[in-house]
């Protein structure tokens, strides 16, 4: 009987934060959900990015900050936010995966700075953060690397002219779709191209306008992105 009494009151007992550990946690919070931001922000890739997830990223951080000082060591207060918590919905669909690896990044920086552990908070968001360049750079785990799409229409019987133009350009082509246009007299051509280093995309699109019979050239950045 001692000892639940005791559990009670040690559960009751409530952590409280002066105001210098509460501003440094809640600014610590706020530098790494900058820092995961950032991060975020140069490692993304594809079509889907928003600037509201980043700043979404920074509001979580803080937030969540906040709620664990909130919580203490306060077991029944615990249980009350969480109740009062589950009231939202939250209804945006988050289009790429890596997203959420981000807003858990967030989440558990507000919880380490929210605890002050200071330690955990910081050196565990640079070996996080170091992880994400890494990958970034390597281009780890892409299936396809590539660079542009290019898309272009040419008249029936005019060779192969695009060829020469992309032997110049480009480090490597390849065939991604041919069809044919509805009044048969021309093509319709997709290609996958990796361009060669130090030259602009403008300068090939502009020397395939050249080419008489070739119209609706459309260069499209894809990067490492499946697809088309």
């Amino acid at each position: 009987m001692e000892n639940v009494e005791s559990f009670f009151q040690t559960e009751g007992m409530v952590h409280i934060y002066g105001p210098t550990e509460i501003l440094l946690n809640l600014a610590l919070a706020f530098i790494l959900g900058m820092v995961i931001s950032l991060i975020y922000k140069a490692t993304h890739k594809g079509l889907s990015y928003s600037q509201s997830f980043m700043l979404t990223n920074i509001f979580v951080a803080v937030i969540v900050c906040m709620v664990i000082m909130v919580i203490g060591n306060n077991l029944a207060r615990a249980f009350a936010l969480v109740g009062a918590l589950s009231i939202i919905r939250f209804r945006t669909v988050v289009k790429d995966t890596k997203d959420t690896a981000y807003i858990f990044w967030g989440l558990a920086a507000g919880l380490a700075a929210g605890t002050s552990n200071y330690f955990i908070t910081i050196f565990g968001s640079a070996i996080i953060g170091t992880i994400a360049i890494i990958l970034h750079i390597t281009n780890f785990g892409t299936l396809y690397k590539s660079e542009f799409i290019l898309r272009f229409i040419s008249k029936s019987g005019r060779g192969d002219e695009h060829s020469k133009v992309l032997e110049k350009y480009a480090k490597s082509s390849s065939l991604l779709h041919l069809e044919p246009t509805g009044d048969g007299e021309a093509v319709r051509i997709s290609l996958d191209v990796v361009m060669k280093p130090k030259i602009s995309s403008e300068e090939l699109v502009a020397e395939l306008n050249k080419i008489e019979g070739m119209s609706d050239v459309l260069l499209i950045a894809s990067k490492s992105d499946v697809d088309y």
